[in-house]
């Protein structure tokens, strides 16, 4: 494994850290003063993001995206990251490459367009009563005539309120297995305005002001069976390989504004005073500094390998989860450590502590728990030996 960037891999980097601080840093105040981000304005960004290449970047050049390796694609992501979420997210848009399971018709209809930031989408999995266990799950869609009908909700679904359709996962039968009847799980893309589906306003979130979570009702949805992305029955295939890349998408945002925080800390330890003397000449605080420096560069040494992995296809779950455990876990220390750094000021608006505080909370929260990715290492060490 290389450790160095390539000219291509630093262009990269430049381009769009220019990006985020020329175009998205400006903005930042307002998406989270007004918990709003202005259609107006995600507009006229993602149009700014097309022009410079930015917008699809995750996306192979055959489908018009920017055919990015894995390691790339996440130096990116960790630039992006540094931005208020709503800005980076729904702006400078990463379609997401489950669409890549659409069948040509399809691809016509949802990948290119979306590619193109001409429509937008959004994963529609968490159920009030179904967080981390998938297969509990009650929303369905049963089989009526040559159509499905869904019913059912979901709830903490991002940016669906941006959201031009969503690909909605429900139980569509059941299988027998030594452990008992286990749900079967189909994937659907489904349009905003079909009739029977509903976005209602969600719930008021204290991370990520702007980027809102809405709540999807289906009311005798009727579909035609060719919105089913991928195969009946076989939506949790289609969903693995989204999680894993999605994982390790979080490592790196959480990297980048873990960067930024140290960054602050670091910068303030070196100018503010105290009895006479630098605060970063201090023990208490140094020691401080120094550990989130080492903690961020083991995090992002993980990612770095696991992206490696990814490429060379010997990538584990283990390796995905160990990345965005890490990231995410280390974000919280670092954002926490610079507003102890910072005393009062840490809390304040003027910087942008508080809302990273803010922030990393629920990045050990969504795809995927601290508790599941614990799990799922475990799960990898132990079954060699049947345990």
């Amino acid at each position: 494994m290389h450790f160095g960037l390539s000219e291509e891999q630093q262009m990269i980097i430049d381009t769009t850290r220019a990006f985020v601080e020329n175009e998205l840093f400006p903005h930042e105040a307002e998406v989270e003063r007004t918990g709003v981000l202005r259609h107006e304005l995600l507009k006229e960004i993602s149009q700014k993001a097309v022009a410079a290449g930015l917008y699809a970047a995750n996306m192979p050049e055959d489908v018009g995206g920017a055919g990015l390796d894995t390691l790339t694609w996440l130096l990116y992501e960790k630039e992006l990251g540094k931005a208020n979420y709503a800005l980076h997210w729904n702006c400078v848009a990463r379609p997401s490459n489950i669409l890549l399971a659409c069948t040509p018709e399809q691809r016509e209809k949802y990948l290119f367009p979306c590619i193109r930031a001409e429509k937008h989408d959004c994963q529609a999995m968490t159920e009030p009563g179904s967080g981390s266990d998938l297969r509990s799950m009650k929303a369905f869609a049963k089989a009526d005539g040559g159509d499905y009908v869904l019913n059912g909700t979901k709830h903490f679904i991002s940016h669906a309120d941006v959201a031009d359709f969503a690909i909605v996962w429900v139980a569509t039968g059941e299988e027998d297995t030594p452990r008992g009847p286990k749900k079967l799980i189909t994937a659907f893309l489904v349009d905003k305005g079909t009739p029977g589906f509903t976005v209602r306003e969600g719930y008021r979130n204290v991370s990520h002001r702007g980027y809102n979570n809405m709540i999807l009702e289906f009311d005798d949805c009727r579909l035609p069976a060719s919105q089913i992305l991928g195969e009946v029955h076989k939506g949790f295939e289609v969903a693995g390989k989204w999680l894993g890349a999605t994982r390790l998408q979080v490592a790196s945002t959480c990297l980048g504004r873990a960067e930024r925080a140290l960054g602050h800390a670091i910068s303030y330890a070196a100018e503010r005073k105290q009895f006479g003397q630098q605060i970063g000449k201090f023990q208490g605080v140094s020691f401080k500094l120094a550990d989130m420096a080492m903690e961020l560069k083991a995090a992002e040494l993980l990612t770095r390998e696991a992206a490696w992995k990814y490429d060379q296809g010997t990538v584990t779950e283990a390796d995905m989860s160990m990345a965005k455990l890490k990231a995410s876990e280390v974000l919280a220390m670092i954002a926490d450590e610079a507003i102890q750094i910072h005393g009062g000021m840490g809390l304040m608006d003027e910087l942008p502590l508080e809302r990273i505080w803010r922030d990393a909370r629920v990045e050990r929260i969504w795809e995927g728990t601290s508790e599941i990715q614990r799990h799922i290492i475990s799960r990898e060490l132990l079954r060699p030996y049947g345990a």
